[in-house]
């Protein structure tokens, strides 16, 4: 599955000991009494807030034949429509790799004055695009105007969605994390464990954000139909990285050094 990732928009926030008029410290609870969603021992830390933007294309598509006919015996308007039933099933097997779970049919029979008419419709699940152009091309060529196709509709299984929406949020957290590095190297520091990370909003739409230039009265093409189904995924995240005190920087500074 394609993934497109876009630059995160970071900011960040430094956090230094609290100090007092009188040159002691907060007390820690006093500072988290009123402060909804605040950390219970406020110190050396830095909070970061990073975005992230994942997409994807479809990655299943369904196409849709109808079918035809009107005869004066029911049994003639019956087998005209299974053989090309027929017909197009083994080519959706042997061209287009489809197995039989991807393939269903709905038959509708009637009566009309004088005579018998039957209608059929076969949806086939690709997963494959260009086996599906194939198909649909060689089927055209073949049963002609005896056949109807419908545009494809493309759809993302919701595998797919998951793993984008996980995909996301894993690359919104790494970028945090890496400019939380930058910011401590910036100022000398050394970055500790994570704190608090926490999801502030998640928005997921479809389509692509620039306009085709084209004549609305055209039919899209494959390339537009797969870019309007195209999903697009973004993800803010906020997070508080410990800062490491001066003793723990100086204990890892000697055990480098031996």
């Amino acid at each position: 599955m394609p993934l497109s990732l876009s630059p995160a928009r970071v900011f960040a926030e430094w956090i230094p000991p609290l100090v007092g008029a009188n040159g002691a410290g907060h007390d820690p609870s006093e500072v988290a009494k009123g402060t909804p969603g605040c950390l219970q021992s406020p110190g050396r830390e830095v909070r970061l807030s990073g975005t992230a933007e994942l997409s994807a294309r479809p990655d299943r598509a369904k196409v849709a034949l109808r079918l035809r006919s009107k005869k004066p015996e029911a049994q003639a308007a019956r087998g005209s429509v299974a053989r090309r039933l027929d017909y197009i099933a083994q080519a959706a097997r042997q061209r287009g790799g489809v197995s039989e779970e991807n393939v269903t049919v709905t038959k509708n029979f009637s009566r009309i004055d004088n005579a018998y008419k039957m209608e059929a419709e076969i949806c086939i699940t690709f997963s494959d695009f260009g086996k599906m152009q194939d198909v649909c091309n060689f089927l055209v060529e073949k049963l002609d105007s005896s056949v109807i196709i419908s545009p494809p509709h493309f759809y993302h299984t919701a595998e797919t969605i998951d793993n984008l929406r996980h995909q996301v949020c894993l690359a919104a957290i790494r970028s945090a994390h890496q400019k939380a590095q930058e910011v401590c190297r910036l100022f000398g520091q050394s970055l500790g464990k994570p704190l608090l990370i926490r999801e502030e909003e998640m928005k997921e739409w479809e389509g692509d954000l620039e306009k085709h230039d084209s004549n609305p009265s055209d039919s899209p093409s494959l390339q537009q139909r797969l870019q309007s189904a195209t999903i697009f995924v973004s993800s803010k995240m906020f997070a508080v990285f410990e800062i490491k005190g001066e003793r723990k920087r100086k204990q890892a500074a000697l055990l480098n050094t031996n």
